[in-house]
């Protein structure tokens, strides 16, 4: 018999499997379909602190081995999220979640994650630092190791909970920042974030996206998300949750070997809404036949 469990900052999961944040609302939709209780948890919808209507139309557009998004953040406002979401959740999914939180300035981020942090359904806080920082010229928090650590400083300082900083791909040197997130207190690191992209429409010659651009993710950029994972796996000491193209459960895997100790699955969700469970039953199988006997065994098995 095969061990799939794996362990988050003391939190025990039955499977590496998790869908991504913005993949998965916040999983009554999915719950309709199957039992989402099959999931090593699942990440939130991005949250901010006030409601959000989001980026005009369009907001998607198809390519290849990919889409691009740039939905803007669409979400409820953390009040509503805690006060209705949360507890209708609850008569659903049995497990604790993550909560993925967003802000435009270190204060935003510090009062979502003092409230989201009080909520008992939530295990672990899942930071997005790739938010353009209001007060500091529209610049992402995560594109600069001291922006992100002064975030994750500011968030740890009001939360109990494991503090996790999702790292966005569009900077020169992933790792710098990562070691910067470690140093400042976060508990783990989730990455990748998506890269960015554009199509432009050949009949109006104009991009296809109101936006201009969004963030490009699905199997296409799995190759530059693993890579990036075994960067920043063996530069830190902390848990790396990995992302970024994954499809299937020879990808989780492959993930795991490069670092990762839980795997989220994103675009894919989009495509086919069964991924996730379609994995979680694969994983024995595949493990069993490159003679895996526990992931936790092989997490970082490709450099350790």
């Amino acid at each position: 018999m095969v061990n799939t469990q794996v362990t988050l900052s003391g939190w025990r999961l039955d499977n590496p499997v998790i869908p991504a944040s913005g993949t998965f609302g916040y999983g009554e939709e999915f719950s309709k379909l199957y039992d989402i209780n099959v999931l090593g948890t699942f990440s939130f919808k991005g949250t901010t602190l006030e409601p959000r209507f989001g980026n005009p139309t369009p907001r998607i557009a198809e390519c290849t081995g990919g889409m691009i998004n740039a939905v803007g953040l669409q979400n409820p406002g953390v009040e509503r999220v805690i006060s209705h979401e949360l507890p209708k959740l609850k008569t659903f999914f049995h497990k604790k979640v993550i909560a993925n939180i967003s802000g435009f300035s270190v204060e935003e981020y510090v009062e979502c994650c003092r409230r989201i942090d009080a909520q008992e359904q939530v295990g672990l806080i899942e930071v997005n630092v790739s938010c353009p920082n209001v007060h500091g010229g529209g610049m992402a928090f995560g594109v600069c190791p001291e922006n992100a650590a002064a975030v994750t400083r500011a968030v740890k300082r009001v939360t109990t909970k494991p503090v996790y900083i999702k790292l966005s791909p569009n900077v020169t040197d992933i790792v710098a920042i990562a070691r910067a997130c470690e140093d400042a207190g976060a508990d783990g690191l989730s990455l990748i974030n998506t890269l960015l992209g554009m199509r432009i429409d050949l009949k109006t010659k104009k991009p296809v996206i109101a936006n201009v651009m969004g963030g490009f993710s699905g199997p296409a950029i799995f190759p530059v998300a693993l890579r990036m994972v075994y960067q920043v796996a063996c530069a830190v000491r902390i848990p790396v949750i990995g992302m970024g193209g994954v499809a299937t459960a020879e990808d989780v895997i492959e993930m795991m070997l490069a670092g990762a100790t839980a795997v989220q699955i994103g675009a894919q969700n989009l495509v086919d809404p069964y991924v996730c469970p379609n994995i979680i039953k694969a994983l024995p199988e595949v493990m069993a036949r490159y003679r895996i006997d526990s992931l936790e065994e092989i997490i970082g098995g490709a450099w350790k």
